[in-house]
């Protein structure tokens, strides 16, 4: 209760957390938004230009979402972060205002042409209004993650007077981390979005409600899907991987719960880290995988945890190691899903599939938790830094700010949060309720 930093790492990690439950569902939704407005602009299909008025609908009220619990994320880095800020500003500065002044901006622009200027637009400048905002959304996403990148790998800096400045902006901007961790996170978000598509998809098929609209999310949600959880685990989780097994070995050692070095090593499918007897429990593993999946070859040796001092060990290997494997686990899971349901829907028996539509109806809120475990398995495996091998989580913190302030927010932040969310469910409830017919002539 009275360590500070504890306090301020536990309510960041909330409100970043509760945030991005909306910025992935918007990223994911707006490329499928951009999918139908193509198509019905190629085709003059009315099925499409529905879909893509529905789903605009239900993007506008995740956009607002988003925008207000980003805000006070803002305000954390100079309340609960000031050294850090002081220290790294100079740096992660540059694309934090990058993305307010040029990605966040452009983004909000068109959201309002696309969510109400399609009866005023042509087909084609309401099209351009969904790519605009879909390429906003995607840029925003990009400084942000080149954000978190550098904190993962800092290069492009210099240190000047005990601070760190740009030195090197391109090689800051284009930084090899941030480009492998844009194409997973975008791929991730895809993946959200897909799936909350096809969950209505599957909720409307079972309800027998808006038939045409139903089969158009099914087959364009599970496709999709399909193909983004596909890419999320190859390339972009694959080199992933490696990058962590190259730059954060203590972290891949510590996400695998692996205390022993060597070559041929196992990838840990099911067990319980044991970080007191420095051993994995009731372990199944997969012979040499490991290896395989870090270097590409077997024979590769992999450090264990011994390897290290445990002054630079992950603050909190346990739940590091189910992050991971939750988030994996999953992973594989929703290709198996996807595949069998683009299986069934090319066959045309997805819709008469009624264990699969309630299985896709019901799997809408996995993604949310397989992104998260992902933030928490790249977030604490940095730790015991806020920049890797630069700057210590210990010496970030505000030390003015108390244990006791820090939690009293929190619970606000708390009592907020609950009922942005109610009513964020109120809304979203009422556009399903009245469906994409009502849409249509709305």
């Amino acid at each position: 209760m009275d360590d500070p930093s504890f306090w301020h790492r536990l309510q960041f990690g909330f409100t970043i957390v509760y945030h991005y439950l909306f910025p992935q569902l918007s990223m994911g939704l707006a490329f499928m938004i951009v999918l139908w407005k193509w198509q019905a602009f190629r085709t003059m299909d009315e099925r499409y230009d529905r879909a893509a008025r529905f789903w605009v609908k239900i993007f506008g009220v995740n956009f607002v979402l988003g925008v207000v619990t980003g805000v006070p994320m803002e305000f954390q880095f100079g309340t609960n972060w000031a050294r850090f800020s002081r220290y790294s500003a100079g740096v992660i500065g540059q694309t934090l205002a990058m993305e307010g002044m040029f990605a966040f901006f452009l983004e909000s622009a068109f959201v309002a042409a696309l969510v109400f200027g399609e009866a005023k637009l042509s087909r084609k400048k309401h099209l351009g209004a969904a790519v605009a905002v879909w390429l906003g959304s995607w840029l925003s996403g990009y400084f942000i993650v080149t954000t978190n990148a550098f904190m993962q790998h800092p290069v492009g800096h210099a240190l000047l007077e005990g601070v760190l400045v740009l030195g090197h902006p391109f090689q800051f901007l284009f930084n090899p981390w941030a480009i492998v961790e844009y194409a997973h996170t975008m791929m991730a978000a895809v993946v959200t979005g897909a799936f909350v598509v096809s969950a209505v998809g599957a909720f409307y098929t079972l309800r027998a409600q808006h038939l045409e609209q139903a089969r158009v999310y099914l087959i364009w949600g599970t496709r999709v899907a399909l193909v983004a959880c596909v890419l999320v685990a190859f390339p972009t989780g694959d080199r992933q991987a490696k990058l962590v097994a190259e730059y954060q070995p203590v972290a891949l050692a510590a996400m695998e719960g692996r205390f022993e070095s060597g070559p041929d090593a196992d990838l840990t499918f099911i067990g319980q880290p044991n970080v007191r007897e420095r051993r994995i429990d009731n372990a199944v593993r997969a012979p040499m995988v490991l290896s395989i999946l870090a270097y590409g070859t077997p024979k590769r040796s992999v450090l264990g945890l011994n390897e290290f001092p445990t002054d630079v060990w992950p603050t909190n290997i346990e739940l590091l190691y189910y992050s991971f494997h939750i988030m994996a686990g999953l992973g594989t899971l929703f290709i198996g899903l996807m595949g069998f349901s683009v299986w069934l829907g090319v066959r045309g028996t997805l819709a008469r599939a009624r264990w699969l539509l309630w299985l896709l109806m019901l799997a809408f809120p996995f993604p949310y938790i397989a992104t998260t475990a992902g933030w928490m398995t790249a977030e604490l495996g940095r730790q015991p830094w806020l920049v890797y091998g630069l700057f210590r989580t210990l010496d970030g913190y505000s030390a003015s700010v108390s244990s006791g302030n820090t939690l009293f927010t929190l619970i606000g932040f708390t009592g907020l949060y609950f009922v942005l969310g109610l009513m964020f469910l109120y809304l979203i409830g009422r556009e399903l309720s009245h469906g994409p017919e009502d849409a249509a002539h709305g």
